[in-house]
């Protein structure tokens, strides 16, 4: 039987009165009527309960998934969707520079292939162990000798008892553990620069959310989308139209899905972190809201700054802030995160109170919380990649995206290909697999070439 993931309407209301808690709408009448009837909870860690409801169940989840909708929230005026709100809400928001600085390119374009280097190496050292909890990673990197995080993942000399206890990412385990890396495998943190680069490509930096749909429907497929993205294509399909396609029926509207896609928006406007923001909000609004535009958002500025030239690594962290509603939830998460990090000495600490601040409360796809511990793990690490993308990972929550992101940033840091820890970029070969378009088996030489010209672009 085909239980499709992330669509069903008995699974979506669970996931929709956890955010309604956290948004602030009082959603206590809906729930009762919802566990009265015998409705079941969100699922923990699958996209999809194992069986489908009844017809009178799965009807009732629409009409409350409806009526949770109209519930109004008390953090509306502070967390603004709209662009205009956003920016009215940040007084230090980046002006930009004017005329496109003109990068040199070699020197640029090594920065752009260090953070496709950086973004696939991060990726894959999370994708094994995505959807465990943290402590059944350090329990399998401390029983390969590999804790602190420090390298890839291994099931060499890890007991067989606690592999079978805590299995690898079933998906993932065949081609991202040590033994058996061969290339980059494929991975929507990876497809989505790509399909960025494709909507720059055929519409050009000034692209509307419309386009964004365009290109998603006729170049990804539907079975490689998650959560917001797997909604909003859903929504496409039934007629819908932006941004009421990040709206509709869709309780994963501030999880990380639009996060993941900000890179691109950032390494094409190098120096421009406002312009980042704008081109990253024009991406995310199909699929999001609030906090998850706010991250991708955040993200495309740090980045932005980074590939702009800028080191510091605490510096692009405080550009992202920028863009950012001050009073939001993801704002006040990286503040205190960015704080813990300075105030802790072992990163396993502040972990440690990053899961205590936000595991019971959000599900582990947020924006808030990997939005927090990205910041955080940038933070500790100092710039340094090999750190970098390690403390990304050893917090936990959605480790390939949250390691894609810290990898992507850290190799803008570090400049260039050169720079990076062969460890590291060696067992990706320069060589890229994805279903996106054309890209499959390009290499991230080729890659930072094809993004350079979008970023040459007026």
């Amino acid at each position: 039987m085909l239980r499709l993931t992330w669509v069903q309407p008995e699974d979506l209301v669970g996931h929709e009165l956890r955010q309604a808690a956290l948004d602030g709408r009082e959603a206590s009448a809906v729930a009762a009527r919802w566990h009265a009837a015998g409705g079941p909870p969100a699922p923990l860690t699958a996209g999809a309960s194992p069986r489908p409801v009844s017809r009178y169940l799965r009807l009732l989840a629409c009409d409350l998934l409806d009526e949770l909708a109209e519930l109004p929230s008390a953090l509306a005026d502070d967390e603004p969707s709209d662009l205009a709100g956003i920016q009215a809400l940040c007084p230090e928001w980046p002006l930009s520079p004017g005329a496109p600085a003109a990068w040199d390119g070699p020197v640029f374009e090594a920065r752009l292939e260090a953070a496709w280097l950086g973004r696939a190496a991060g990726c894959l050292l999370g994708k094994p162990v995505e959807k465990l909890p943290l402590a059944a990673i350090r329990a399998l990197a401390r029983a390969a000798g590999n804790w602190p995080l420090s390298g890839w993942f291994t099931a060499r000399g890890v007991p067989a008892e606690l592999l079978a206890e805590h299995p690898w990412n079933r998906r993932s385990a065949p081609s991202s553990l040590a033994e058996n890396i061969d290339g980059m495998p494929e991975d929507d943190d990876l497809n989505y620069p790509l399909l960025a680069l494709l909507v720059l490509r055929r519409h050009g930096r000034r692209f509307t959310t419309g386009d964004v749909a365009r290109v998603w429907l006729d170049e990804l497929p539907a079975g490689r989308t998650f959560t917001a993205e797997r909604i909003a294509y859903r929504n496409l399909l039934c007629g819908l139209e932006p941004p009421l396609t990040a709206r509709h029926r869709n309780p994963f509207r501030e999880w990380i899905g639009a996060l993941i896609r900000a890179d691109a928006h950032g390494w094409t406007n190098p120096g421009d972190p406002g312009a980042a923001a704008e081109q990253a909000y024009r991406d995310a609004a199909l699929t999001h809201t609030a906090g998850g535009v706010y991250a991708a958002m955040f993200t495309a500025a740090v980045i932005a700054a980074a590939a702009g030239g800028e080191r510091d690594v605490h510096a692009c962290l405080r550009t992202g802030l920028t863009v950012v509603p001050p009073r939001s939830r993801l704002a006040r998460a990286v503040r205190d995160a960015v704080g813990l990090a300075r105030e802790h000495q072992d990163f396993d600490t502040v972990v440690d109170l990053l899961h205590e601040g936000h595991g019971a409360t959000h599900h582990w796809v947020h924006a808030v919380p990997n939005t927090a511990l990205l910041a955080a793990a940038l933070t500790h690490a100092d710039g340094d990649f090999a750190a970098s993308i390690c403390r990304a990972v050893s917090g936990g929550w959605d480790t390939d995206s949250v390691g894609a992101t810290a990898g992507s940033v850290a190799g803008l840091l570090a400049g260039s290909p050169r720079a990076l820890p062969e460890r590291w970029t060696a067992p990706l070969k320069n060589r890229l697999a994805t279903s996106v378009g054309d890209f499959d088996g390009t290499g991230f030489d080729t890659l930072a070439r094809l993004t350079h010209l979008e970023a040459s672009r007026p």
